[in-house]
């Protein structure tokens, strides 16, 4: 039916004959775009009714500009309405002057940067300059690579990437410029690039080559999971990249959309054209190349163009012209003319033509490979930003579905209480670790759905760990790997899953035994010998007063009006007891009654009073409060002093906290650090541990606090000083530009929110299977608040008892000295005497005892007594 209504346009209809240039490289499915294009608008009753367009095909074999140059003036002699071609840069040139000159419009479909502006010359393909913009704002905007390597394979893709270049400031990150090796294998420039460890590559290169790249790439370790390759060529969605389905990250861009319904319907018509010729066709809407598109999409613009402008009733006709003549086609400049300010919906868009002829407002698409196909997430278009086209649900969708077809490798090392192994047999895979490390990345796999398997770093180092994420032997490090600035240019992290700072691990004093004299302790010896010495001079001094002053002398019989003789109370051994009464606030019976001595009684009692207030405070808190007193309180009271070592564990973060410190106090702390030998560098936390409890009280280890945590609520000996030096966290360590980051700590923030960390770490660092040494000690701390034991106050007893054995002792003393004076003063022998004092204390009915009187003789003839009648009488 087409062929038929062909024929009858072709039977009445004006020849307008349009020549194409083909080289014999050219691709041959453009040449039929070429073909169908032509036979579809001849077919066509509505566009250009009694108008025909023919062919004039020409070979571009020669390599020469002139051969070709004169090939387009001999089709020219015949008269050609349009020069469509050629895609040979050589001939570009001497093509777009002959156009130029003879105002014969020239359809171009190849990239190019033209020589000179030309009147007549209409590029469809998007100019250079366009492309490179492009690629920069996806690089930039899009994939916000901030380091990459750019791989080209000549100069002409270097002028593409020229944006790219120019938007890579002085200050921002390096990028690596690559150019293809000689041949076709590039196995050692990507191996090379694998050195660097660089995970952006750009790769600028014929469609023809990109599989063939792809699979050195696979064959040096260069595709996985962490690499990410923008392809820069138009036409990459059109490969088969079956053998890539997985574990590659590739992003593309495209000129012609497979949505697009131009698209969709010549695809049709070809579909329905090709079987007739007997062809095979596959074809498909994602398949179309983009300059069979630009074919199509030229030879409709003319045809258009031609339509729009002339009508059936013009007379148009071709005229032939000669290159070497003044004559120009007639037509040719008002046809040009009209198709520049012109616009048409093609397969490749939307085309519209700048003052120069080469196509503006041009509009990309932005492609992902997911699963095995390019999914549109986002478009480019003149001057305009990025539009994304995928949403977060959509994304998170794709990610989910690479992420629950992967098993995760996750690097870690043995700690307690991150890691341990179990003690069993016939424990395989991931049954034969425990721990927080363990719990965690089980609930991440729970929300996230996807598979693990846990990896042993040797040396168990956290080095080692940053190595197999950088070598990108492993998907995944948890353990206690502190998020540090040097760490975090090596390697990714997700958000801290803990968090945490430096502190001091210390061993606890020893408690001391209280001493038994302890009551003395409120105060010091000094104050003990001042208060003695004020109590005797006090004492002295109101002994001397008592005497000077006269109202301290009284009648010794208060019946004898007129006494010969008057009586002090204030004696010495008074005063002694009246001043120790006073200051054991017991007082006596003996009260000062002169003003002076009073004086002196009111300043004593006045003493007294504070010092029996101050004694009594103090004693409270010496015997009721159990102090353990540190040496150390802080990291400045370390650096003050030089009795107590101090380390860290070499190489790990802790240590480069103090080595790249700028506080004055740290770095002067790691000098004598770095000095000090033997070394007090640990090679790790345990060795720390141990040391901290075997030299008691001489070393002191810098570790992270969560980790103390742990220590001290097992071990009772150790305690942590001070606070935190600094605040930091732990994360989950992931090779450098992961696309699983996000991911990860989405769900690790989950976790967060729903208190699942904080479970994880109550059973990790809480003590199941005992008592835990914060429990120890509250309980003795309670205990020491509300009772007091005789360790405490065993002194007191101790002067009560010696202070009833001296009374006791003097009270034998006193009865001994009362024997002697009775054994003498009646004749008796003392142990007589003593043997009678004795029965007499020994009956205790006795209440009352007589007064031992002297015979009456003996008091009659002594002379004293004699004398002593006398004067009585008198």
């Amino acid at each position: 039916y087409i062929l038929n209504l062909e024929r009858r346009k072709w039977l009445r209809a004006v020849k307008v004959r349009v020549t194409v240039l083909f080289h014999p490289e050219d691709d041959h499915l453009q040449f039929i775009a070429f073909r169908y294009a032509l036979r579809h608008i001849n077919a066509d009753n509505e566009l250009l009714p009694g108008t025909q367009l023919r062919p004039l095909v020409i070979n571009t074999t020669q390599t020469d500009s002139f051969g070709i140059g004169k090939k387009v003036c001999n089709v020219a002699r015949e008269g050609v309405a349009a020069i469509f071609g050629p895609r040979d840069p050589t001939a570009t040139g001497i093509v777009q002057s002959i156009s130029e000159t003879l105002e014969i419009p020239n359809m171009q479909t190849y990239a190019e940067v033209p020589e000179y502006p030309s009147r007549c010359l209409f590029n469809l393909h998007p100019t250079l300059e366009t492309i490179s913009k492009a690629i920069a704002s996806v690089v930039t905007d899009y994939l916000n690579w901030g380091t990459f390597t750019i791989l080209y394979e000549s100069d002409e893709g270097l002028i593409k990437l020229q944006d790219v270049l120019k938007a890579h400031g002085p200050d921002d990150d390096a990028i690596t410029v690559l150019q293809f090796l000689p041949g076709d294998d590039q196995r050692q420039l990507l191996k090379e690039i694998r050195a660097s460890r660089e995970t952006h590559i750009l790769l600028e290169c014929s469609t023809e080559r990109i599989i063939d790249i792809l699979k050195q790439a696979r064959e040096v370790k260069m595709v996985g999971d962490y690499i990410s390759y923008f392809i820069t060529s138009l036409d990459t969605h059109t490969l088969d990249l079956s053998d890539f389905k997985s574990h590659t990250n590739l992003t593309a861009i495209r000129l012609v959309d497979p949505e697009n319904p131009v698209v969709k319907s010549v695809v049709n018509i070809w579909s329905d054209w090709e079987p007739f010729y007997g062809r095979p066709f596959t074809m498909t809407p994602e398949t179309v190349k983009t300059e069979m598109a630009l074919t199509h999409d030229a030879v409709f613009l003319f045809a258009r163009a031609l339509h729009n402008l002339f009508t059936p009733e013009d007379k148009f006709s071709v005229s032939p012209l000669a290159c070497d003549d003044v004559d120009k086609w007639p037509h040719g400049f008002r046809l040009s003319s009209f198709m520049q300010v012109m616009e048409m919906e093609g397969m490749t868009g939307t085309i519209r033509f700048d003052e120069f002829g080469r196509r503006s407002d041009v509009k990309l698409d932005i492609l992902e490979y997911f699963d095995g196909q390019f999914k549109k997430v986002a478009w480019w278009q003149t001057g305009h930003n990025i539009t994304h086209t995928l949403t977060e649900t959509e994304k998170d969708a794709e990610m989910a579905k690479t992420m629950q077809a992967k098993i995760f490798i996750v690097s870690s090392r043995i700690g307690v209480p991150f890691l341990t192994e179990k003690k069993g047999e016939n424990l395989k895979g991931n049954d034969r670790y425990e721990g927080y490390s363990m719990d965690l990345i089980t609930e991440i796999a729970k929300l996230l759905g996807f598979s693990f398997e846990f990896r042993l770093v040797p040396n168990n180092l956290h080095g080692e760990l940053v190595t197999d994420l950088q070598n990108r032997r492993a998907d995944l490090a948890i353990c206690d790997l502190t998020i540090t600035e040097i760490r975090k240019q090596l390697i990714d992290f997700t958000m801290p899953f803990m968090n945490l700072g430096i502190s001091i691990l210390y061993s606890k004093p020893v408690e001391k035994e209280p001493r038994l004299f302890a009551f003395m302790d409120p105060f010091s010896i000094d104050v003990w010998i001042y208060v003695a010495t004020a109590y005797l001079g006090v004492s002295i001094l109101l002994f001397i007063l008592s005497r000077i002053a006269p109202g301290e002398w009284d009648n010794p019989h208060p019946c004898n009006p007129d006494p010969g003789e008057l009586e002090n109370t204030f004696n010495l051994l008074n005063c002694l007891w009246f001043s120790i009464g006073s200051l054991m606030g017991q007082g006596c019976d003996l009260l000062p009654k002169a003003v002076s001595t009073r004086m002196v009684a009111s300043v004593w009692w006045f003493f007294a009073l504070i010092m029996i207030s101050s004694y009594t405070a103090n004693l409270a808190a010496f015997l009721t409060l159990n102090r353990l007193e540190s040496t150390i309180s802080n990291a400045e009271d370390l650096a003050k002093q030089y009795k107590i070592k101090y380390g860290t564990m070499h190489g790990g973060s802790t240590h480069s906290f103090f080595k790249n410190s700028n506080d004055s106090t740290y770095k002067r702390m790691y000098t004598v650090m770095s000095q000090t030998r033997p070394s007090v560098f640990m090679k790790d936390n345990d060795e720390g541990v141990d040391r901290v409890r075997k030299e008691k009280g001489k070393y002191a280890f810098f570790m992270e606090s969560i980790t103390i945590e742990y220590h001290v609520e097992r071990k009772c000996d150790l305690m942590q000083v001070g606070g935190l030096l600094d605040s930091k966290g732990y994360g989950i360590g992931l090779p450098l530009n992961s696309p699983f980051r996000t991911k990860i700590s989405g769900a690790v923030l989950k976790l967060q929110e729903k208190g699942i960390l904080e479970e994880l770490k109550a059973r990790w660092w809480k003590v199941s299977d005992g008592v835990s040494c914060s429990a120890l000690e509250a309980e003795s701390a309670k205990a020491d608040s509300n009772e007091l034991g005789l360790d405490n106050v065993g002194g007191v007893f101790v002067v009560l008892i010696a202070g009833t054995l001296a009374a006791f002792f003097m009270a034998i003393l006193e009865l001994l000295w009362n024997c002697r004076k009775i054994a003498v003063e009646e004749r008796i022998s003392p142990w007589e005497a003593l043997t009678s004092e004795l029965k007499f204390v020994v009956n205790c009915a006795n209440e009352n005892k007589p007064v031992r009187k002297k015979e009456e003789d003996e008091e009659e003839t002594s002379p004293q007594n004699g004398f002593q009648k006398l004067d009585d009488k008198e």
